[in-house]
């Protein structure tokens, strides 16, 4: 086994002092990739999608729930799987406490292409209270490139996909998938793929942050069951 040099403690603090300067350097880099980001055009969704959840029937904009923006991921699930895909599921297992995601106007919610009947079982199983549903009677997965159709067959792929509202009209965002998906599972790195962001008032393009009537400001961050959804 190949382990780090031992070295004294200030040997080891000379070169983790060399390397936070490199992870400064990434971490302002990050802030104007997710800028960049942000300046993306947008896509008004006039198609109608059909799901199907714990309520029945719902049309992309029932997914925001009222809010302003959308995370869907993409989990990779064919009518034909018995069970959920264990990459996907990695994925959703790491998921934080949605309060911090609405708070911030944002909704969150997992789409499949299998049928729900087939998700709930599997959803119980993985102890998950957070939104799913299924897009089997859709085009959902295809238009949005989570389902691929390679030599004549549908082939799965993970993602996540973020939409805009703006009163009755949607509007698709970002679209990210596979290794894209690597370091993203937080409250903010979830935020930093959407067109609004964290909402925060350093973050650019201005006057994103208060779009919409959203308020703004890491003061707003609270324990999860403290916040006035």
């Amino acid at each position: 086994m190949s382990l780090p040099e031992i070295v004294t403690r200030a040997d080891w603090r000379a070169a983790r002092e060399a390397l936070l300067a490199k992870e400064k350097a990434a971490t302002r880099a990050r802030d104007v990739l997710n800028a960049e980001r942000r300046g993306l055009p947008m896509v008004e969704v006039d198609k109608e999608y059909v799901f199907e959840g714990g309520d029945g029937k719902a049309t992309l904009l029932d997914l925001f729930e009222g809010r302003d923006q959308l995370v869907v991921h993409h989990f990779m699930f064919a009518p034909e799987w018995e069970s959920g895909c264990r990459g996907c599921s990695a994925f959703l297992d790491q998921i934080g406490h949605l309060a911090h995601l609405r708070a911030r106007g944002t909704s969150f919610a997992a789409v499949s292409r299998t049928p729900y009947p087939r998700i709930l079982p599997f959803k119980a199983r993985m102890g998950w209270t957070l939104p799913w549903y299924s897009s089997f009677v859709s085009d959902f997965n295809t238009d949005f490139e989570a389902t691929l159709e390679h030599e004549g067959e549908l082939v799965e792929r993970p993602g996540l996909s973020c939409f805009l509202r703006d009163r009755e009209r949607v509007f698709h965002t970002y679209s990210v998938y596979g290794r894209g998906l690597d370091g993203i599972g937080s409250t903010t790195s979830l935020l930093d793929l959407t067109a609004l962001g964290r909402r925060e008032p350093w973050e650019k393009p201005e006057g994103r942050a208060a779009a919409l009537g959203a308020p703004v400001g890491s003061g707003r961050v609270r324990y999860h069951d403290e916040y006035e959804d």
